[in-house]
């Protein structure tokens, strides 16, 4: 290492709270250790000779050359020159630069640049014609906007509009938008699994399928439904050769063993069979569907915003590609799915760590609210850029308030979580509105919703005889339904409150965040 020092140069080591500092002065050194809560020594110490900074050209043999290649300064912090992807090391002489100038004869070793958009798996970027293995993923609600996918399309990388929870005719004319202005530029949309509502994942698909939608974010799938696997055996042709050609492509965004397994394998026959028997695909398609992975591209979600089992990323990355080969050797894929990271990207180091745990993509979600292009309001981009790591907290899901699943959402500035799992409890606790006491539904009914029970049941009914008209039959039919319907209308409008930024509601708002914000 002193060999590499010229004369006043110096170089510096820190681990933890210690520091090494080596300072060449002639034919020696000063060596000081020191720690930041500690003692420091200095020492002086004999150093070899300084290397040369040059590569000769001269053919052996021959005299030296007057003038030499210069190769530049040499570098001193190899740690931080081994993060300068973008830039080419060579060793020569014993010294490490960061140049190409040095010939290939001359060079003891060489690690060669490594561009930013080369990290992941280079298939990734084939197959979707993007740029690099880098993807903005479906923030519910539209805040995945169109803008956003647009955005990112134009400059060469994948986004997924943000569907779920709007409206069918919201979605159709986001598709039909999409479809018309970018393209063969490579887009995709959003299918939220939807176990109150599987008409709405069918109707969907519908739409998928007929505005051309070649790539769907499948997120919170706790089992397959035959909604997933028709878009996914719809796409599927065959080639001159008779190989399998895909057209419609799945990224499964899960957080769980045993649901990735079920991405990983082929779509079950059974599924396959009733598809068939509908009339939804062809035998063909349902028999190339039963030699292919569900999902090529299987997404581990860490601790993410929304919709999070809080997985730590460096255990759920090496677990599911574990799996993935071994689902691969099962049903003998001759190309293996891919693995790739979401939940817990929030800066460039963490991407970077993705990359190195194996991740053969990543997919960034709730950080791309502080986007110009997310379709939320500049009150919560405000509220974002002020909040800390340990500024979230869970609450009930809107879309799964019966099950008892949870969202992760930001905490600071907003009460949302308290109060929706203070709803949950009621929703345990009784078995309709009639049941719960009455001071408590008057303080519920002001100091919550703002409006009575039946002003909100009023604007419910409505919504439902539109969208599902078996849902009022339901409600009418069974009270403690009847009041998670209230309870849902509360949870479902915190989030548009946030998009809108309701000045009077930001207490209310849902902000869909994890840590890594």
């Amino acid at each position: 290492m002193g060999a590499s020092l010229a004369d006043g140069e110096r170089i510096e080591l820190t681990d933890s709270d210690q520091t090494v500092v080596l300072t060449r002065h002639g034919a020696s050194g000063a060596l000081r250790v020191s720690w930041t809560e500690g003692p420091t020594y200095e020492q002086r110490v004999v150093l070899p000779a300084p290397l040369h900074a040059t590569v000769s050209t001269t053919p052996q043999g021959s005299a030296p050359a007057a003038v030499a290649t210069t190769v530049g300064a040499p570098v001193h912090d190899e740690a931080a020159a081994l993060a300068e992807l973008a830039r080419p090391l060579v060793i020569h002489r014993r010294r490490l630069y960061h140049s190409d100038a040095v010939p290939p004869e001359a060079r003891e070793g060489w690690v060669p640049a490594l561009p930013i958009a080369a990290l992941g798996a280079p298939s990734f970027r084939t197959d979707h014609n993007v740029k690099a293995a880098y993807v903005a993923g479906a923030m519910a609600g539209g805040i995945a906007s169109v803008a956003l996918v647009k955005a990112m399309a134009h400059a060469g990388y994948l986004a997924f509009f943000g569907s779920g929870g709007l409206a069918i005719e919201r979605v159709e004319a986001a598709l039909v938008e999409l479809s018309e202005s970018l393209g063969d530029r490579s887009w995709g949309s959003n299918l939220l699994h939807n176990p109150n509502e599987p008409a709405m994942e069918e109707r969907t698909v519908d739409l998928l399928l007929q505005h051309g939608c070649k790539r769907v974010s499948a997120s919170a799938f706790m089992t397959l439904t035959p909604a997933i696997v028709r878009y996914r055996a719809a796409g599927l042709s065959r080639g001159p050769a008779g190989e399998i050609v895909e057209s419609n492509h799945v990224f499964a965004k899960v957080s769980r063993p045993e649901v990735a397994a079920r991405f990983l394998a082929p779509a079950p026959a059974n599924i396959l069979e009733g598809l068939v028997g509908a009339g939804a695909i062809t035998a063909d398609q349902a028999q190339m569907a039963s030699e292919i992975p569900l999902a090529r591209d299987v997404t581990a979600e860490a601790d993410s915003g929304g919709h999070t089992d809080r997985r730590p990323l460096s255990v759920l990355i090496p677990l599911l590609t574990q799996l993935r080969d071994d689902l691969s050797r099962e049903h003998r894929y001759t190309v293996p799915p891919r693995i790739g990271a979401a939940g817990g990207l929030g800066d460039p180091r963490s991407i970077h760590a993705a990359f190195s745990m194996g991740a053969a993509y990543v997919l960034t979600g709730s950080i791309n609210q502080s986007c110009m292009e997310a379709g939320t309001s500049e009150r919560v981009k405000q509220m974002l850029s002020e909040a800390g790591m340990a500024d979230v907290a869970t609450g009930p899901a809107p879309d799964m308030f019966e099950l008892g699943a949870h969202v992760q959402v930001l905490s600071k500035g907003s009460m949302y979580a308290q109060r929706a799992r203070r709803l949950y409890e009621l929703y345990k606790a009784y078995d309709g509105v009639h049941e719960i006491p009455e001071k408590t539904r008057e303080r519920m009914e002001k100091r919550l919703f703002m409006r009575t029970f039946d002003e909100i049941w009023t604007e419910t009914r409505a919504y439902w005889a539109e969208r599902d008209p078996s849902e009022i039959v339901r409600a009418e039919r069974d009270p403690k339904h009847h009041m998670a319907l209230l309870f849902r209308w509360y949870l479902g409008m915190t989030s548009r409150w946030a998009r809108m930024g309701e000045a009077s509601r930001v207490r209310d708002y849902q902000v869909w965040c994890g840590p890594s914000m």
